[in-house]
């Protein structure tokens, strides 16, 4: 069963749009999903409802600022003014605090994806305790710090003369501008997110996928960006989480597998007993969305299972 319900976010003035799928039998463990930069949530709906067939209670909220969750047109791709990126990592804390009273007893992961992967990140950072596992997926791959602090120095720059909620295709370009350059020639403007033409053509055509980020959240999201990489940070996620990264191998948001690589390799040099990496052919930035997603599942599904014994 599938079902939807709102609660308070941090920012103090948006209600948070969320979606739950309920198994019609027992419930055998949590899995709550962290959607990515300019979509939504629902567009898990064929992932959480193979997931809900196996028994999982599948919930996720829309991000400040995206689907649902916004207050009007003006506020999509925007967050707090002031404390953007702890407001939508306290959103999805809300939410797991909130579903752990209805399922005590049973195990809870997490997934995120792209700015998901971000955002879970930093939370199993903060968070990390209790946990059966994460599944970071979409993997960003990390950048200099100079880039990032660049990258913020800017958008202040912008949003001191413009305004917050000012849309720069400046700032735009440099973070996802160089995306579909390796899909040449290109069909739509976002080539690089799938190879199934279908999805590829219903995520262009989608209103809730066609926004621009505002200059806070650019600005918000590279701050994110230098906690979850910094080294003192990453001593802070459990040593006994289990974390799965995975992403396509023509995912250029990943380095083309070898940014995602690097990141696992720094999580098992900092002793986390449980790193897994899983690298898939052929496929793009979203592998929920891909012509093998059936396989996806599935190896998601057999990496939870395990993590479950």
């Amino acid at each position: 069963m599938k079902d939807e319900f709102y609660f308070p976010s941090k920012d103090g003035n948006t209600e948070i749009h969320t979606v739950e799928w309920k198994p019609e039998d027992e419930v055998v463990g949590v899995i709550q999903l962290c959607h990515g930069m300019v979509e939504y949530v629902d567009r898990y709906d064929e992932f959480a409802r193979y997931l809900c067939g196996r028994g999982f209670y599948v919930v996720g909220n829309d991000h400040l600022g995206h689907g649902k969750s916004v207050q009007g047109k003006s506020e999509y791709g925007y967050f707090h003014q002031k404390y953007g990126n702890a407001c939508v990592i306290s959103d999805m804390h809300t939410l797991r605090t909130r579903t752990m009273r209805k399922y005590p007893d049973v195990p809870y992961f997490m997934l995120g994806h792209s700015m998901g992967s971000i955002l879970l990140r930093q939370y199993i950072q903060m968070y990390g305790s209790g946990l059966a596992g994460a599944l970071v997926i979409g993997v960003v791959q990390e950048q200099p710090e100079i880039v990032l602090y660049g990258g913020r120095a800017l958008c202040k720059m912008i949003a001191l003369v413009k305004g917050g909620h000012y849309r720069s295709r400046l700032v735009d370009h440099m973070v996802t501008g160089s995306f579909n350059n390796s899909f040449k020639p290109t069909r739509t403007r976002a080539d690089w997110v799938t190879s199934d033409s279908e999805k590829l053509d219903a995520y262009i055509s989608d209103p809730l996928c066609s926004f621009m980020f505002t200059v806070n959240a650019y600005y918000h999201m590279l701050g994110g960006m230098l906690k979850m990489q910094k080294r003192e940070n990453l001593f802070m996620v459990p040593k006994t989480l289990p974390i799965l990264f995975a992403a396509g191998m023509e995912d250029p948001c990943g380095g083309f597998g070898k940014g995602v690589r690097k990141v696992y390799e720094k999580y098992k040099a900092a002793g986390i007993k449980d790193v897994t990496i899983k690298l898939y052919a052929g496929d793009r930035h979203e592998l929920l969305n891909e012509t093998d997603r059936r396989q996806v599942m599935e190896d998601f599904y057999g990496w939870i299972q395990e993590r479950m014994k």
